[in-house]
């Protein structure tokens, strides 16, 4: 069976506001789209696009506080192999060995990558990639499917598998240990779950009675805690922060889709981009700032936002995108995703330093 149950599938059974994450980038080619200067003479953020050389499309999933960038891209044969992209916008692809798709799904700091790849039509199993290329890999016990989804600065991971019934959670300890769990209310996670630097773990999760998700948060001693957005029927935990911030997005009962941040203490501020329906925030970094697609109605069209701890929200465009994806912002607040031209996928970095 081949389909992409991660990141980007779990967006494909979201309601007709929410953009689909599983859209599956062309000749490799970097183009910086602007730069501009501001009154006081000091550089504004520049946009670049990318792809990965030989690919059809490209998809952007991750990025470290050095600024480097991994994901996976799709050949003519509509294979999927892993890249990343060094601060100097080098890109470099790799397989694990004898693989017909690897995806790559998160960096840590020490560039460590993890990912999930398969032969043939299976389900997959996950992977470890260090800094110097060597690959190891790994299966949840029992399991028809593992996706590793992401890794932490100790190089722990987590992310989802296949059971007999359902989809499930796990953590590998760096020793290799695996450690599986399950929402404390008879449900199944819900594919897209991320681990900070103290090995606290958010995501979401199906319901037992199959009709909504809820956000989720899993302490390091495995406790688990759920929580929804108020006025929400559907909560979508996206990313949390080294302090234990989790952000992500909620649907109300009149199909409006708004942004949340969780406290660590489990107050949850709800927030839009003002005057818009559809806000998506998908990654907050270490200082709190948050990034995000967002539907602009009056232009109608995708556009990219970013609010500020104090919650000052400034957007920007990605020239020519029909449609973005998967925004993750760094430690510097640069912030990189990948975007629809109605003929593939592409990567862009939105950057400080021009690179």
């Amino acid at each position: 069976m081949k389909a992409i149950n991660t990141r980007l599938a779990s967006g494909e059974q979201r309601s007709r506001v929410r953009q689909c994450k599983g859209a599956l980038p062309i000749c490799f080619a970097v183009c910086t789209l602007w730069l501009s200067v501001s009154a006081s003479g000091k550089k504004q953020p520049t946009l670049t696009t990318f792809d990965v050389p030989g690919g059809r499309s490209t998809y952007v999933m991750s990025m470290n506080p050095a600024g480097v960038i991994v994901g996976f891209s799709m050949d003519a044969s509509q294979q999927y192999h892993g890249f990343l992209r060094a601060r100097d916008g080098a890109i470099t692809k790799f397989d694990v060995p004898g693989a017909t798709e690897t995806m790559a799904f998160s960096i840590n700091p020490a560039g460590s990558i993890a990912g999930r790849y398969a032969y043939g039509a299976e389900f997959g199993h996950g992977f470890l990639r260090a800094r110097d290329g060597a690959i190891t890999t790994f299966d949840v016990p029992g399991a028809y499917g593992t996706y590793a989804t992401s890794i932490n600065p100790a190089g722990e991971i987590t992310g989802f598998y296949y059971g007999a019934i359902g989809t499930h959670g796990f953590v590998r300890a760096r020793d290799g240990t695996i450690t599986t769990f399950d929402p404390p209310d008879g449900g199944f996670v819900d594919y897209r779950l991320t681990i900070n630097p103290a090995g606290v773990i958010t995501g979401r999760y199906v319901d037992v009675s199959y009709t909504s998700l809820h956000g989720f948060v899993r302490a390091r001693d495995g406790t688990i805690t759920t929580f929804d957005a108020p006025g929400s029927i559907v909560t979508y935990a996206e990313s949390i922060n080294p302090a234990g911030v989790i952000t992500g997005s909620y649907d109300d009962a009149n199909n409006g889709q708004h942004g949340f941040v969780r406290a660590r203490d489990g107050t949850i501020t709800t927030f839009d981009v003002p005057n818009e329906l559809t806000t998506q925030p998908t990654s907050i970094n270490p200082v709190g700032m948050i990034t995000g697609p967002y539907w602009d109605r009056t232009y109608k069209r995708w556009r990219c936002f970013l609010r500020s701890r104090d919650g000052a929200i400034t957007t920007f465009d990605v020239p020519g995108a029909i449609m973005i994806f998967d925004l993750t912002i760094n430690p510097a607040g640069d912030v990189t995703g990948y975007y629809g031209t109605g003929s593939g996928m592409r990567g862009f970095l939105r950057s400080h330093d021009g690179k």
